[in-house]
């Protein structure tokens, strides 16, 4: 009686769990207005993300949180007077000298 039950509580929770739908989003096509418009917290993931991507690019493997902060600040400011630019482009633009 007792697997019984444990079978049907099982059963229960799996077919009670929400599905989740995959989404994927092409990160080169996000635009310095849509990059602005974000929420704090989608803005701060975003810019750790682009981040993470930019410095493994460049073969970085330390991380400077004085620098982080001071390149989110040039991203934002660069973004407010190019909104219709990708912020890929911003980002490519910025470190094609280095």
């Amino acid at each position: 009686m007792e697997k019984l039950a444990a079978g049907l509580f099982l059963a229960g929770v799996t077919m009670a769990s929400p599905v989740h739908a995959q989404t994927s989003v092409d990160m080169a096509r996000i635009t310095c207005a849509q990059y602005l418009a974000m929420s704090t917290g989608d803005s701060a993931v975003f810019s750790a993300w682009m981040s993470g991507w930019f410095n493994q690019k460049k073969g970085y493997a330390f991380v400077d949180l004085n620098a982080y902060a001071r390149n989110v600040a040039s991203v934002k400011a660069w973004c407010a007077t190019n909104p219709t630019q990708t912020v890929m482009a911003g980002l490519e633009r910025s470190t094609a000298g280095q």
